[in-house]
């Protein structure tokens, strides 16, 4: 199972990260043939914090993988308008689990992923998301069939439990977020985390 968790300069580390180590605690646990990688443009790459990083894959490896989650970050709006990073993508949602965080639902829209659908992101972005021709929800995750969407940082909580979901059942996902959740509230966040994505699986 190829996971390409799409990150570009100036990536948001929570989006990246958070959704990253939660997807690899399945393969730690059972699943031994997910490969989860940071993919992007840039061979080195800085965050909005001034964390530097080694990409794990190039572009491309995410017109190849099983599943495709955007990233956010500070110069998503220069992303979004790079026809050469635009182009070099090219996702199939029948094919596909294709989800986005926060910014990363504005390239969505570019790729014209979303369509009609509703869509989740966060408040900075929200009026880019609309001026794209999305409508944008007040709500912390949606998805249809393929394509999802999310909004606020921690919202990656939902997108990486949702592709455990769909990939394979929700007690997976479930058995995922507790092993990440805090210690004296794992029911508490486990529930609140299968509450919001169990519609959409």
């Amino acid at each position: 199972m190829k996971i390409a968790i799409l990150t570009f300069p100036g990536f948001n580390e929570l989006d990246s990260f958070i959704a990253l180590g939660i997807l690899n605690r399945i393969k730690h646990m059972k699943y031994r043939g997910w490969s989860v990688q940071i993919t992007s443009p840039s061979t080195h790459l800085t965050s909005m914090n001034n964390v530097a990083i080694e990409r794990q894959q190039p572009l491309d490896f995410a017109n190849q993988a099983d599943v495709v989650l955007f990233g956010s970050g500070a110069q998503t709006l220069s992303i979004a308008q790079d026809q050469t990073i635009l182009s070099a993508l090219q996702l199939n949602p029948t094919q596909q689990l294709i989800g986005a965080q926060c910014s990363g639902t504005l390239l969505m829209a570019k790729l014209g992923l979303i369509g009609s659908l509703p869509a989740c992101t966060d408040l900075t972005t929200k009026p880019w998301v609309e001026e794209a021709g999305v409508n944008v929800i007040n709500a912390p995750f949606y998805a249809h069939e393929n394509i999802s969407t999310a909004g606020g940082c921690m919202s990656s909580q939902y997108l990486a439990a949702w592709v455990i979901a769909k990939l394979t059942n929700k007690e997976d996902a479930a058995d995922a977020i507790h092993y990440v959740a805090p210690v004296g509230q794992k029911q508490e966040y486990v529930q609140r985390v299968m509450d919001v994505i169990d519609p959409f699986v």
